[in-house]
This record gives structure tokens, sequence and C-alpha cells, in this order.
């Protein structure tokens, strides 16, 4: 246990859910920053939450957004955690090419506005930066720490932007600041247009009966799949080493889309040609190939390796899709030993 205060952006998303998770197990005393909507966007974390009133509540939601830094910074000096893990962004690759200017906003500005806030405040603070395998891009792999930056949409663009922000503040200012440069990494609780969530619910949908096809765009782009529960733990290694540096988080292995659409069909016993069909509208104007991340030094620094890998999360992913569809497990369900029962059935 620990008597340490944690302040989380993104909280609500897949990362923030699970390091929220994380933390409380430790003893932390959890913020997390939620934006302003009309209905509530807090599925993720409805199993963490008590009522504020409660005397044993450790977690706690406050609104704010990354556009505006005087509340971002209001918000430091009040709560004045002694770690800040930075996860909010505008994270859909796709739709970056659709709204470039708000995710340059969100996911670049909004982390200098943190950092900013950050030192103005003068918190004695450990800051963690969600940095991207995105920023890699077009660069061959393995892609490790010193590879170069090729990023190929809006989304990594603004994702080197913030890694060169986090890097700055720690050199010019002395900060504690690091980039855990993650690649792909998935769960149950990925958002349902990410193509990992959208081919596992396509797959329990199709078998049950409930759909025949799914639209997808590039089948033959590479990525380092891994679980997100797992990711976490790195992050929080990340922010408990004497010197503040990066790391690359990865599994070292890459597959294609095509491999795990199959994977994630034919763990329903279905032939994935039959019901997948191609949509030109799901291409990026400009695509990256294959991304396959040299996590040693995370291995060697941080004692931190993946278990979990793209095969066993498909499974994974469209065993949660079937309890969503009827909470009765399936037969051929069989929960990895790394996963939690409770994991198939939340959000």
């Amino acid at each position: 246990m620990t008597d340490k205060t944690a302040l989380i952006t993104g909280i609500t998303g897949q990362d923030g859910s699970y390091l929220a998770e994380l933390l409380l197990e430790k003893g932390y005393v959890v913020h997390g920053i939620v934006r302003r909507a009309s209905t509530f966007n807090t599925q993720r974390i409805e199993h963490l939450y008590r009522d504020p009133h409660d005397p044993e509540a450790r977690l706690f939601l406050h609104y704010g957004d990354l556009t505006d830094g005087t509340r971002i910074a209001g918000l430091l000096e009040r709560l004045r955690p002694d770690e800040v893990y930075h996860l909010a962004a505008q994270s859909h690759v796709r739709v970056s090419f659709d709204e470039p200017e708000f995710t340059g906003d969100s996911t670049g500005l909004g982390t200098t506005r943190l950092l900013e806030a950050v030192r103005t405040t003068g918190l004695p603070c450990r800051f963690y930066q969600a940095s991207s395998s995105e920023m890699f891009g077009a660069s061959p792999p393995p892609q490790h720490e010193g590879t170069a930056f090729h990023p190929r949409s809006p989304y990594g663009v603004a994702k080197v932007y913030a890694y060169w922000a986090t890097r700055n503040y720690r050199e010019a200012y002395g900060m504690y600041a690091v980039n855990g440069i993650l690649f792909n990494h998935e769960s149950p609780r990925r958002g349902p247009t990410f193509v990992t969530r959208k081919v596992a619910t396509a797959a329990a949908r199709i078998k049950a009966g409930l759909e025949d096809v799914v639209y997808l765009g590039n089948l033959d782009a590479r990525r380092d799949w891994g679980y997100a529960a797992e990711y976490v733990e790195a992050m929080w290694r990340m922010l408990q080493q004497d010197e503040p540096d990066d790391y690359v988080v990865a599994t070292g292995v890459s597959y294609s889309v095509r491999d795990f659409v199959e994977q994630c069909f034919a763990h329903v016993g279905l032939d994935w040609r039959d019901h997948v069909r191609f949509d030109e509208r799901y291409l990026r104007p400009t695509e990256v190939d294959d991304l396959v991340g040299d996590a040693s030094k995370a291995e060697r620094v941080l004692g931190w390796k993946p278990v979990v890998r793209a095969p066993e999360l498909a499974r994974l992913m469209v065993d949660a899709e079937v309890t969503r569809i009827s909470p009765a497990p399936a037969t051929w369900i069989k929960t990895p030993a790394t996963v939690s029962a409770l994991e198939l059935a939340r959000p």
C-alpha cells in the first residue's frame, strides 16, 4: 500500500480504466479528468467508482479538457498529485485525417498545456506521456527507442510533437517526464470503431445470427498487438525508476489484420472469407505497413515482459463479445490464466 496520489487524463478510456484499477490495487488515491458530455461515458470505470462521500472512496473524477490550460493548471494546483499519467488524446488514426486540426490541438498541444501546467505550478510530480508506435510510421521494423520517426498520419504527427515536448521539458527544466512508446494494445474495453474490437464484435454477432457481414479496409497492414491490461503495468514501472527515460512497450511479434480476422472467426467456427467485405472508405491516405516493437530495454530496465499475444488476444476479445450477447458462457470459452473471469463481462 502507498500514500501516493495519481492524476490520470483519459481515465474513461481503455488504458485509463486498466491503469486506475492497477493504481487502486496498489493503494493510490486516483483522480481522473473527464470531459463534460450530455451522456455518461464512464462505463469502463463504473465498477471502480464509489460515492465521493464514502470515507473509503479512493477514486475521484473531475471535469476538464486538454484544450483548457487554465482548468488543467487549477486542478493540478488543488490536487497536487505525485504522478501524472497523460493518456487522453484524439486517438483514432483514421479519424485524424478527417479532423487534423482538432487532433493536433488535443493530442499535440494538449500535452504542452499539461506540461506547462506542471512547470508553472512547481509540482515535483512525475509525468508519463502516452507516446505511440504510430510515430515510427514508415520506418522499417523492428522499431526501438533510437528508430527515426516517420509518421504517416495527423495522429502520428501530433504524437511526435507531444513526444518531443515531453523530452524538451525534461531536458530544459529537469522535470521527471517519460515517454512510453506503446505499440498497439487491445482488450475487450477497446473502442468499438477500432479494427480489433470491430472484428471481434462481428465474429461474435455473426456466429449468433445477428449479422452476416463486416466491412473492413486494408487487411495487409501488420501490427504488434499486445494486451492493454499488461501494458499499464509498464507505464507504472516507468515512473518508479530513479531517473526518467523513454521506453518502447511491445510484444516483438507482428500479425496482419488478415491474421487477426482469421483468428477471431476461426475461434467461433467460421470462415472469415464468407463474411468479410472490403470498403475503401476505411483506407488511410497514407498507410503504415509494418510495426514491430523491440522492447528489450523495457525488459532489461523495468523487468517488464508481455504474456498475451495476438492469437490469445483475439480469442479473449471474441469471448468477451460472446458474453455480452449472452451471459451464459459458450462452450469454447477458455479464459487465459492472466485474465480474470470478470474481465469478460466488463464493457
